[in-house]
């Protein structure tokens, strides 16, 4: 592929185009991980599912089906942790794709809970491997002016694959017997398929080839992304960069299991511990924001906790998820412009807030005697609204973009799908207490959501720095730099916007490559003896010069 002609690569596409197609292939990841996360919410409440497995009135093993798909999904990225570094970006979302695969066929033909919960483990692995490589695929791929704006449009096309799987589930609500469930099941073939038909013929990771020592390939790719020639200055500045990098952490890096002895090395150089931590926390705080109390189960919430009926439960569970998908566009142009900081610290207080009004609201809506529940009850849905709201904006695409960002070329992967493997662990945590925490808790459960919320704002202000607006290599040498682990008061570490010195030390790199090329230029033309292309090279040299 590397030594054809730029026609045959990738059917002709080079730099916004081939960027696109890369984010077609992610974004369908995502989608297809937000629809298979959002369609069991509604296959719960179906009651052939629950008569064909003798579920009806189990809330406990309801629950545990539903939960065990996210242990699968945190193998899953356990796994990409182990061998995602080995197999590459494109080979494990194949073989994820195809894992998932197997579980989405073995949960379509389930007659039994054992046959359904191996199943959901089994596409919960393929998921988790997907979930945890797509988004390191998208931010290697990208320039760091669009690395942000493209990873939360794949987290968008999550919440569009959400909102899909609710208004499937309720459409086929309508329609009696297995189909109502096996069908929305099934749905997600199509995502499959798509995903099939677009990554095997995309670029690899140019960061993954360089930490292999495939620099041809990586210099190729560079320039096809950036629909640049090979030599240019700024292709060869950044293939500088990425192998100074890949250097730098192999000399310095240190291992998993010395990581878990605590030891060091020779020396913290890398930051790798801090990052890896900044990158589960993101994860975990996306979890513990509480959106999987609803993700899940906001029909169940609906009914349970608010007094809808099972189709008027699942009918606003769909428009919700319009509205939330819909919010969440705000985030595709403010994540460059406000910055990670700001969007998880905007976020996470307007999620307190709504949490803090739904408590009251529900303890009113069950306090007996109240005349005016049906009120109460109504306007707390207006408050799941908007807790969807500020979510989207905020908290849905940033804590996956973060761990893509934060972590060091030989720990991108690692790391990513180590926030994976959190967000997960976490995710099966709520999952499994939610339908017992709103049986037993009532109205008091939802106090939980609203304090970790709160707790989140100062968190993000004093330990997360800042990543829009970077090169992945600029983050790199801000932890060679920087061993503070306060970064309130550091500009360089809370500004949205590139630091001056990252722009200077970039520019004097092209500036070092443009006179190289000069000077090979002019060699080559003292050699030769033409003085034409002396005269030229002499022009272009003066011309970058001046630049």
């Amino acid at each position: 592929m590397f030594g054809s002609k730029n026609g045959q690569r990738y059917f002709g596409f080079r730099g916004g185009w081939l960027t696109f197609w890369v984010t077609v292939a992610c974004a369908t990841d995502m989608t297809l991980f937000g629809y298979d996360q959002g369609v069991f919410g509604g296959v719960i409440v179906t009651d052939d599912f629950l008569e064909t497995l003798g579920l009806v009135g189990n809330t406990s093993l309801i629950s545990t089906v539903t939960a065990l798909y996210t242990i699968g999904c945190f193998f899953g990225a356990v796994a990409a942790f182990v061998v995602g570094d080995i197999l590459g970006r494109k080979k494990s979302i194949l073989i994820g794709t195809t894992i998932m695969s197997v579980g989405a066929i073995l949960q379509i033909t389930a007659y039994s809970v054992p046959h359904m919960i191996v199943g959901r483990i089994v596409a919960g692995i393929g998921n988790g491997i997907n979930t945890s490589t797509a988004p390191p695929w998208q931010a290697e791929t990208s320039a760091a002016a669009w690395r942000g704006k493209l990873i939360v449009i794949e987290l968008i096309m999550n919440i569009a694959g959400f909102s899909l799987s609710n208004w499937v589930t309720f459409g086929f609500s309508f329609v009696p017997g297995p189909v109502a469930w096996r069908l929305p099941l099934a749905f997600q073939f199509i995502f499959i398929v798509i995903l099939y038909a677009t990554v095997p013929w995309l670029p690899e990771s140019p960061r993954w080839l360089v930490m292999k020592g495939r620099f041809k390939e990586a210099e190729q790719i560079l320039a096809d992304l950036e629909a640049k020639d090979i030599d240019d200055p700024m292709i060869q500045a950044q293939l500088s960069e990425i192998k100074f990098a890949a250097n730098y952490e192999r000399e310095h890096a240190v291992r998993i299991r010395d990581l878990v002895r605590g030891r060091k090395g020779d020396q913290a150089g890398t930051g790798t511990v801090r990052r890896l931590l900044l990158g589960m926390g993101s994860q975990f705080m996306q979890q513990f924001s509480g959106i999987n109390v609803t993700s899940y189960y906001l029909p169940t919430v609906l009914i349970q906790s608010v007094g809808f009926t099972n189709r008027m439960a699942r009918l606003i569970a769909a428009v919700n998820s319009v509205s939330y998908l819909l919010f969440s566009t705000i985030g595709i142009p403010q994540v460059e412009r406000w910055g990670r900081r700001k969007m998880l610290m905007y976020a996470a207080a307007g999620q307190c807030f709504c949490y803090v009004i739904i408590t009251a609201l529900l303890r009113y809506n069950k306090l007996p005697g109240y005349a005016h529940q049906t009120e109460v009850a109504k306007a707390s849905v207006a408050f799941f609204f908007l807790y969807y709201v500020f979510f989207g904006i905020g908290m849905q695409g940033v804590p996956w973009l973060y761990p893509s960002e934060i972590n060091s070329l030989s720990m991108k992967n690692k790391g990513a799908a180590l926030g994976t493997a959190t967000n997960w662990l976490c995710n099966f945590i709520i999952v499994e207490i939610t339908p017992i925490g709103i049986d037993s808790l009532g109205w008091k459960f939802y106090i939980i959501w609203a304090v970790f919320n709160g707790a989140f704002v100062p968190l993000v202000y004093f330990f997360y720095p800042e990543t829009s607006d970077r090169t992945l290599e600029d983050i790199d040498r801000y932890f060679m730099e920087n061993q503070n682990i306060f970064v309130n008061k550091d500009k360089a570490a809370t500004s949205a916007k590139r630091p001056l010195e990252y722009i200077e030390r970039e520019e004097t790199e092209i500036r070092r490559h443009s006179s190289v090329n000069v000077r090979a230029a002019s060699m080559a033309a003292e050699k030769y003896g033409d003085p034409a292309v002396d005269d030229e090279a002499k022009d272009g040299g003066l011309h970058k010069e001046v630049v």
